[in-house]
């Protein structure tokens, strides 16, 4: 008898989009099948399927340990979310040889459905980062005897919903600063920073209106600028580690001495970013806006406003008052500004980023059905564009930077 061969074995989802993505949250039901297609005919031991969930983290760090002795020193965690396991044709035990209880396969095409519901409790949204990430998929194995197990493994996309539409979400946030150059015999005077945005929780697609004042009673030259920034910070053995990067930024004109600048409602633009991931014990993913003035030869002086990147979007009709739209609301000057296709570089931290944390992709997203219910086309559209696009250069900044403390003269009139 000539034995059969195996032509191809695929997996597939039930719960597809239009770039054929599989996307699902907690509690739903993930269903698919897995074809098998032979030429001839074969007996196997088992068809299965294994599916889980987890978030890992890893990372190395070298050690001295004395003169002329070094090691390294490895830093893993890993948090498990779920482990399902089903048998789709033939039975459990495989591990041996034997020609008993083995299952025919005619030549052709040959599906088996399976189908597992993931964990109501809330689980992380499917990112991929610098240190660690947090994966879901489904991998088929199939057993026969005296040949190797045939497998295959497809990931999946689970997308854990943040509704901006939440008291703390719909709140404003806003902040104020100031430096003084002078010192000893300068007398140079303060540079002031106040801003404010409408509320804390945006959808990417979305343009954050700020509204700041920038007051320049310094001797030099300054420039404003704002720029949005994520947080990745991935923990593991007590330890942490922490990865900032330039998600997108806009510049305002240059500021001389004794001028103000004001912006009423100054537009920045979300790009198309993972959601925040703030339920996961070992990787988290911020957000925030940062406000700040360039100063040339001095550390800048910048404020931040934390922000929340989620998935449902405001909704029309919802409450979004706030101190800062209903002051600004009759004479408001909206700036459609355009996204540069790559952000200006970050501000130099030279002076407060060790050398070695200067030298220290987003999650794959998608929609199906129930999904697009809550998550409007449009949108999806614009984060869908996050999967096919390259991260953008990493850059290690220290997130309190201390601030120096001086006497505050008053700004001369004009």
């Amino acid at each position: 008898m000539v034995l059969g061969k195996v032509k191809s074995l695929t997996i597939s989802f039930d719960c597809l989009n239009d770039s054929n993505v599989p996307v699902y949250s907690s509690g739903d039901t993930v269903s698919g099948r897995v074809s098998l297609e032979v030429t001839g005919e074969i007996r196997v031991k088992s068809l299965k399927i294994h599916a889980r969930g987890h978030a890992k983290v890893r990372w190395t760090e070298s050690r001295n340990a004395g003169s002329n002795t070094a090691y390294t020193q490895n830093y893993t965690e890993e948090v498990e979310y779920f482990n399902h396991k089903d048998v789709l044709v033939g039975h459990e035990r495989d591990d041996d040889n034997s020609e008993e209880g083995l299952h025919t396969i005619h030549s052709g095409r040959h599906e088996y459905a399976f189908s597992f519901e993931l964990p109501q409790t809330p689980l992380a949204t499917s990112f991929e980062g610098r240190h660690g990430s947090v994966r879901y998929w489904v991998k088929a194995e199939l057993h026969r005897p005296w040949f190797l197990p045939v497998k295959l493994k497809k990931e999946f996309t689970v997308f854990e919903h943040i509704d901006i539409n939440t008291p703390s979400l719909l709140s404003p946030q806003a902040g104020t600063k100031e430096k003084t150059l002078c010192c000893w015999f300068c007398t140079s005077g303060p540079i002031s920073l106040s801003a404010k945005i409408e509320r804390k929780g945006y959808t990417p697609g979305e343009s954050i209106q700020i509204f700041a004042e920038i007051e320049n009673c310094s001797s030099r030259v300054v420039v404003p600028k704002a720029a949005i920034y994520q947080t990745q910070a991935f923990y593991a053995k007590g330890k942490m580690k922490e990865v900032k990067q330039l998600v997108a930024n806009l510049r305002g004109e240059s500021l001389s001495s004794g001028k103000t600048e004001t912006w009423n409602g100054k537009q920045l633009k979300i790009p198309p970013v993972s959601p925040s991931i703030l339920d996961c014990s070992i990787i988290r993913v911020e957000y925030s806006l940062m406000v700040y003035v360039d100063i040339p030869g001095a550390m800048d002086l910048f404020l931040n406003l934390p922000l929340v990147i989620g998935t449902i979007p405001l909704h029309p009709f919802g409450s979004r008052t706030s101190s800062v739209s209903s002051q600004c609301s009759m004479n408001m000057n909206w700036l459609g500004l355009t996204l540069p296709e790559r952000p200006e570089a970050p501000p130099s931290y030279a002076e407060v980023v060790t050398e070695e944390q200067r030298q220290s992709s987003l999650a794959p997203i998608g929609a199906c059905d129930d999904f697009e219910r809550v998550l409007p086309g449009p949108l999806f559209a614009y984060i869908q564009e996050f999967r096919f696009l390259p991260p953008p250069l990493y850059s290690e900044i220290d997130p309190n930077p201390d601030q120096p403390t001086d006497d505050r003269p008053s700004c001369p009139s004009r």
